[in-house]
């Protein structure tokens, strides 16, 4: 038991082993590493942040250019015609005499003059 303790009690005074040809201390052994994480942010950035943005833009824009007329699907899959347009809201015709108000948010897709009904 006293070689052991003996053991711990040198183990405790040793300092830290000379920096000679492994990694770098000071600014540049922090630098090191950090490098790792920064490449990560890098990685998330461009694969998954730049394209929900761009993504994100475009749907705000065509729902700002949303007008009468302009067929359209909404987040629940039903294809209706634009009736009327709001500031937030946007009236959709489903069927004949059947029209339904919605919030700007829920019209996923503007579908091609061309599309049948």
């Amino acid at each position: 038991m006293l070689s052991l303790l003996n053991f711990v009690t040198e183990a405790y005074a040793m300092g830290p082993a000379p920096q000679a040809g492994g990694q770098p201390g000071g600014i540049q052994g922090m630098i090191a590493s950090l490098l790792p994480l920064i490449l990560i942010f890098v990685v998330f950035y461009f694969l998954l942040i730049r394209p929900q943005q761009k993504k994100a833009k475009e749907h705000r824009q065509m729902l700002e250019n949303l007008k009468k007329g302009d067929k359209v699907i909404t987040a629940g899959g039903v294809y209706g015609v634009v009736d009327s347009v709001g500031n937030n809201t946007i009236v959709v015709k489903i069927a004949e005499n059947v029209k339904v108000k919605l919030g700007k948010g829920y019209i996923s897709a503007v579908r091609p003059a061309t599309d049948e009904d």
